[in-house]
């Protein structure tokens, strides 16, 4: 598995790959009846990642392995990072269900029968979903004869979480571990917002909870992190004195997760812009334009400068070619 590209990325890999704290969203987002028959006791992650190199930038993706019915099944749980709807995810979400599939008939040739695959898409950031949950709505035919061909169309359909559509109090009422409910409502409220450290004042029995968990302060240190690299500076006192508030080890979680920081360059020196965002909107501009990325200009935007990441956001209304564009 590659190293995580964007602090989003990195938060719910740390998080929701744990087991105990994945099935406790998964009983909160997924239909009771599927719940009530799947054995999250047994979840168990599947290393690997199925999305496009081109789309790792914006999608980040956990396979994990569940009973259901006693019967072996896969939860394949993908994380959608852009404000805007990828309004084909549900041909994207079709094809890594495809990809699962694959896999499973390369590890048993004589495999007649598919296993189950329940497929969810949980969605943050400012724009709720609003694009196509299922492959035949996709398919470009007159309404009148895409309804006679229904039953010879796809029927593919994905589940979605949108927290966009879920209120903070609604999110403090679903059964998660603290460290999931803590990543949702972060996911939700961080990025780039300078009241965070006032908003998280409502949430600090649940930030004390998540440092008096098994793995605390693990976890707590990830979502200090992710709050560095999204949040403003402005608000970093306040979160400070918030931090100190819940006690010295809080604190020094803190003071850890500042100076790894430092030490790294992502916290000073972003006063024009943070790189991080630069980098996800010119991928998401270039991919616009010119189509998917190769890998080799990816990692060459995500390498950049903040110069540079000017530089080339600037010319992507009149650059004709990548070369152009990156000379």
């Amino acid at each position: 598995m590659s190293s995580p590209s964007t602090p989003h990325d990195a938060v719910f890999r740390r998080i929701l790959g744990t087991p105990s704290n994945a099935a406790s969203q998964l009983r909160a987002a997924l239909p009771p009846e599927v719940v009530a028959r799947l054995d999250l006791d047994r979840l168990a992650l599947v290393p690997g990642s199925l999305v496009d190199a081109t789309l790792r930038w914006r999608h980040t993706d956990l396979l994990f392995t569940a009973p259901l019915d006693g019967r072996e099944a896969f939860v394949y749980v993908l994380v959608e990072h852009q404000s805007s709807n990828d309004p084909l995810m549900a041909f994207r979400m079709l094809r890594y269900v495809v990809r699962i599939w694959d896999r499973y008939l390369a590890d048993r040739p004589k495999a007649s029968r598919l296993p189950a695959v329940v497929p969810l898409v949980v969605h943050h950031d400012q724009q709720a979903w609003t694009a196509p949950v299922e492959v035949a709505d996709l398919v470009d035919l007159d309404p009148g004869l895409a309804e006679a061909w229904r039953e010879h169309l796809p029927r593919f359909r994905f589940l979605l979480d949108d927290l966009v559509r879920v209120d903070v109090e609604a999110l403090r009422e679903r059964p998660l571990t603290p460290s999931v409910r803590m990543t949702m409502l972060l996911l939700k409220i961080a990025p780039g917002n300078p009241s965070l450290a006032k908003e998280l004042g409502a949430w600090v029995d649940e930030l004390r909870a998540v440092l008096d968990g098994p793995d605390g302060r693990e976890e707590f240190a990830t979502l200090l992190r992710y709050i560095e690299l999204v949040g403003e500076a402005e608000s970093r006192d306040q979160l400070h004195d918030l931090i100190v508030a819940l006690g010295p080890d809080a604190e020094e979680a803190y003071m850890t997760i500042a100076e790894q920081l430092r030490a790294e360059g992502r916290v000073e020196g972003r006063a024009e812009g943070r790189v991080e965002g630069r980098v996800e909107t010119l991928v998401q501009q270039l991919t616009l334009k010119f189509g998917p990325l190769p890998e080799a200009v990816l990692t060459t935007v995500r390498d950049a400068s903040a110069d540079q990441l000017r530089t080339w956001t600037a010319r992507v209304l009149t650059a004709d070619s990548l070369d152009q564009l990156l000379d």
